[in-house]
C-alpha cells in the first residue's frame, strides 16, 4: 500500500474521497490551473485525509494548490452529494478505482495577487488563468468531462440564477470525443 492510500480516505468500493474546488471572479469566468510541466488544465481538487472533514479539506487544498486563505473567498455552495468518476484501467493504483468529489463553488474576494502555486514543496499547478464558463469541459482530461459538467450545471445555478450559459459551438464535438453518453445533463 502506498503512503497516499494510508493517509486518504477511500471507500469500501474504491472511491477515493476528494474535494473539487470552482473559482470565480464573479463575471462568469472561471479559475483553472496549469498542470506542472504542461500536462493540461483543470480545477483545483484533492483527497481528503482520513479523519478530515470536508470543509478541512477544502480550505487546506485551496492554500496547497492555489495559495488561497478561508478569508481570500467567499463560499457560495457546494454539490448536495458525491460526485463520481471511475479512472481508466492504466490509471488504477492499489485498490483506489476512481473518485468520488464534492465541489464548492467559491467567489474570490481576495485580491488576485493572492494567487501563488509554490505554497507547498510539490506543487500540482505552475500557472493559472481565468476561462469562460464551460471551457473546463474541453480542457480537462477526458475521464473527468462528465463530473465537471455535472458539477458546472449543478454550482452554475448559484452564479447564473436566470439561467446557465449557452452550451458552446465545440460542444458537440467533446461530446462525441467522449465515451458513453451524451455530455448535457436534463436540464430542470
Amino acid at each position: 500500500m502506498s503512503l497516499q492510500s494510508a493517509i486518504d480516505s477511500i471507500d469500501r468500493d474504491g472511491f477515493r474521497a476528494n474535494v473539487g474546488i470552482v473559482l470565480t471572479r464573479g463575471s462568469g469566468e472561471v479559475f483553472l490551473g496549469g498542470r506542472l510541466g504542461g500536462r493540461g488544465w483543470q480545477f483545483p481538487q484533492g483527497g481528503i485525509n482520513r479523519g478530515e472533514q470536508v470543509e478541512q479539506a477544502l480550505f487546506r487544498e485551496l492554500r496547497e494548490e492555489i495559495g488561497l486563505e478561508p478569508h481570500d473567498v467567499e463560499v457560495l455552495g457546494s454539490t448536495r452529494g458525491w460526485l463520481r468518476y471511475r479512472l481508466p484501467r492504466q490509471y488504477i493504483r492499489d485498490r483506489c478505482i476512481g473518485q468520488k468529489q464534492r465541489w464548492f463553488l467559491l467567489k474570490l474576494v481576495g485580491d488576485e495577487s493572492r494567487l501563488r502555486f509554490d505554497a507547498t514543496d510539490t506543487p500540482e499547478f505552475d500557472r493559472g488563468r481565468w476561462a469562460e464558463y464551460w471551457t473546463p469541459v474541453r480542457e480537462v482530461v477526458y475521464f473527468k468531462r462528465r463530473v465537471y459538467v455535472r458539477a458546472l450545471h449543478d454550482l452554475g445555478k448559484l452564479m447564473f440564477p436566470d439561467g446557465l450559459p449557452a452550451y458552446p459551438e465545440w460542444w458537440s464535438e467533446i461530446e462525441s470525443a467522449t465515451p458513453g453518453r451524451e455530455l448535457k445533463p436534463r436540464r430542470s
